[in-house]
């Protein structure tokens, strides 16, 4: 099967390149499922449900959130309506929503998909390793899934990595989101796990971290807040994962980075080989 995962997406530049590239690259490059960080999706802080929705109808099997999971208030309610709208596992228990959803996509396949968030430089929660080491015990890969893949929102590279080799031959995929940059070490590790640092942003590059760049200078120079901070406008830029996964054992034989739009050196789609060729 071939999975493609998609990076924070950050206000309406992100969901517009999204919503209109998604449907030509899940049929141009024969993608079996979807995954999706949507956490910035709503104005750069949260989601709704009528961008969830959305979503979903552009082609996406599940979305991911973050440390912004609450910040569109309604997301409080509506999150116990979707299965394929998860938050990080870790959360102390009684969060609204859930870590983890096992979701069939096009070839019939059963993906679980699990949303952790790290804790290094992040807000303090349940240790992320035990709990998704907890969620791999109740549903391991080729017994209760037959792929798994992990969308580790976190800061620091050395909590991401170490999640990596954790998982290293029980997962199909850990990615990692939250900085909006995309790394250049997407591989297949030892154990046949999938592995990125950062599947980057889906939103405008031309600005910080996807937010107009103007607040963020100010308090940067004053220290000072001046006003809220806004999505950047310019054009949004695709950036994600593309992973293809050998249906017999759940593991990852290829992991290509994503990237399509007018600011990052390209990855473009049309670099993807087709299903089964190096």
């Amino acid at each position: 099967m071939r999975l493609l995962f998609l990076g924070d997406i950050v206000g309406r530049p992100g969901r517009t390149v999204v919503c209109e590239n998604l449907p030509g690259l899940i049929t141009r490059h024969a993608i079996d499922f979807v995954v999706i960080n949507g956490e910035n999706a709503a104005g750069g802080f949260g989601i709704t449900e009528a961008i969830f929705n959305d979503l979903i109808d552009a082609g996406a099997d599940c979305v991911t959130l973050g440390n912004h999971s609450f910040d569109q208030k309604e997301a409080l309610v509506f999150i116990e309506r979707h299965d394929r709208l998860i938050r990080p596992l870790n959360y102390p228990r009684g969060t609204p929503g859930k870590g983890a959803t096992l979701v069939k996509g096009r070839s019939g396949a059963e993906v679980l998909v699990i949303n952790a968030m790290g804790r290094v430089f992040m807000m303090e929660l349940d240790c992320p390793f035990r709990a998704v080491d907890n969620e791999l015990a109740a549903c391991a890969l080729k017994q209760g899934a037959d792929a798994i893949l992990v969308d580790f929102h976190a800061e620091a590279t050395s909590e991401k990595q170490a999640m990596g080799l954790f998982l290293d031959g029980r997962a199909s995929v850990v990615v990692g989101t939250h900085t909006h940059t995309p790394t250049a070490d997407a591989r297949v590790l030892a154990g046949g796990t999938a592995y990125m640092s950062d599947a980057g942003m889906c939103g405008d590059y031309n600005s910080v971290l996807g937010m107009d760049p103007e607040e963020p200078i100010n308090r940067f120079l004053t220290r000072i807040p001046r006003s809220r901070y806004e999505p950047a406008t310019g054009q949004g830029t695709l950036s994600g994962l593309v992973v293809d996964i050998d249906d017999a054992t759940g593991l990852a034989t290829r992991a290509q980075p994503l990237r399509k739009g007018p600011h990052l050196s390209p990855a473009l789609p049309e670099d993807i080989a087709p299903p089964g060729e190096a």
